[in-house]
């Protein structure tokens, strides 16, 4: 009886864990498939091959990606305000540091280490990295 109630215990949470963390339910955002691969050894993105470096993809996303080395990986975030409706100020910018972003509608700051903002709703919006190599898959 003791094997059964342990099984009973231990099956949900075998099945209820994913290695996918990225969640993007956002009201405000909508999700949109795509797929960006990055070569980390062309001269545009040697910034990315440090701990906090980042670059900033312009034609891929809502408002443009922002992909960010945090020093044991890759993550790549919408730039578009995620507690925001997609307007003309929604385009959040880098700041001086290169690790948090800025919401010139709310002027809310997000860590680009985390996605989160201290007293906000949502996250940025979070991609998936894969990186084989030298090379970075970025994908919805």
């Amino acid at each position: 009886m003791k094997k059964h109630f342990l099984l009973l215990l231990v099956i949900p949470l075998l099945f209820g864990c994913t290695a996918d963390k990225v969640n993007n339910n956002n009201p405000y955002l909508p999700n949109y498939s795509f797929s960006l691969n990055i070569n980390l050894s062309l001269p545009a993105y040697a910034d990315l091959t440090y701990t906090t470096g980042s670059f900033f993809y312009e034609s891929q996303g809502l408002r443009g990606i922002i992909i960010f080395n945090t020093g044991t990986g890759y993550v790549a975030f919408d730039a578009a305000c995620p507690n925001q409706a997609l307007t003309s100020c929604s385009k959040m910018t880098l700041t001086k540091g290169d690790i948090k972003v800025i919401c010139p509608c709310d002027n809310a700051e997000y860590s680009l280490f985390t996605g989160q903002s201290t007293g906000k709703q949502y996250p940025m919006k979070q991609y998936r990295v894969e990186q084989s190599g030298t090379m970075l898959r970025i994908y919805n």
